[in-house]
């Protein structure tokens, strides 16, 4: 993925973040019903420097495919989301770890 932990997103910011965290931020901005506003409140990073990270992040191929998915979805982004979604993820996404 990326090498160390400061990755420059915009021309003259420079974001620090750890790995697990750029991981994160790619898991939650392939989710359906993460909105970008709350990538944004738990990262700090807008909507454009999450675009940014995904293409430097993902392969052209995958940053494409992305981009065409969450282009025009409504849930993310909470202003023209469905009222009805109150859950940023399915409540199956995330299961218990077996030891």
């Amino acid at each position: 993925m990326l090498a160390g932990t400061a990755i420059r997103l915009l021309s003259k910011r420079r974001i620090n973040m750890k790995e697990e965290d750029i991981s994160r931020v790619i898991e939650m901005a392939w989710e359906d019903r993460t909105p970008f506003e709350a990538i944004n409140r738990l990262y700090g990073l807008s909507e454009p420097e999450v675009i940014k990270l995904m293409r430097r992040s993902l392969s052209t191929r995958s940053f494409k495919s992305w981009r065409e998915r969450v282009s025009g979805r409504q849930t993310k982004h909470e202003k023209v989301r469905n009222p009805n979604v109150v859950r940023g993820y399915c409540p199956t996404q995330y299961k218990p770890k077996s030891r």
